[in-house]
């Protein structure tokens, strides 16, 4: 029996997430585990207050479902031309806080790991935008992986000068 059986990737189309995909698509073809992509449609992100309650129902949230739906087919065909088993569910009614659906869903598919990517923002950054991959960590009832976003390359010292 392998240590991961059922692995949650929670994904946004950003490219933390696609790295993010990437180690959970490689632990799951080191260890046989079936992957269960989530994207959540997060409505709130767009909320300005400025628009009619009806413009978000009627015009915004079926682009953001479009693209919930393509950003969750695009990254399964990437793991099944893999060889990775997978499946994957969109919220879109979601309720309380994104960290909230990723535990929820961790629950309902007996996940063993959770893999989130991280912006790695630190400082006023994160006290403004906070920290949804360190809501997850406090919220999981599973392990989990944070895959954080790329580091500017150094340089080397005489290219400073």
């Amino acid at each position: 029996m392998s240590i991961y059986q059922q692995i949650l990737v929670a994904v946004d189309g950003s490219p933390t997430s696609e790295k993010a995909l990437d180690e959970a698509i490689r632990l799951a073809r080191l260890t046989g585990a079936r992957l269960r992509l989530m994207h959540v449609v997060d409505v709130m992100s767009y909320f300005a207050g400025y628009e009619p309650a009806m413009v978000y129902i009627s015009d915004t949230l079926p682009l953001l479902r479009a693209a919930g739906e393509e950003l969750l087919a695009k990254d399964s065909q990437k793991a099944l031309a893999q060889g990775v088993s997978v499946d994957s569910v969109l919220i879109d009614d979601a309720v309380g806080r994104i960290c909230e659906q990723v535990a929820e869903q961790a629950r309902l598919v007996n996940a063993d790991l959770i893999v989130v990517g991280s912006h790695g923002r630190r400082g006023i950054g994160r006290a403004l935008m906070g920290s949804d991959a360190e809501l997850i960590i406090r919220y999981a009832p599973v392990p989990v992986l944070v895959v954080r976003a790329s580091e500017a390359p150094a340089q080397p010292a005489a290219e400073k000068a």
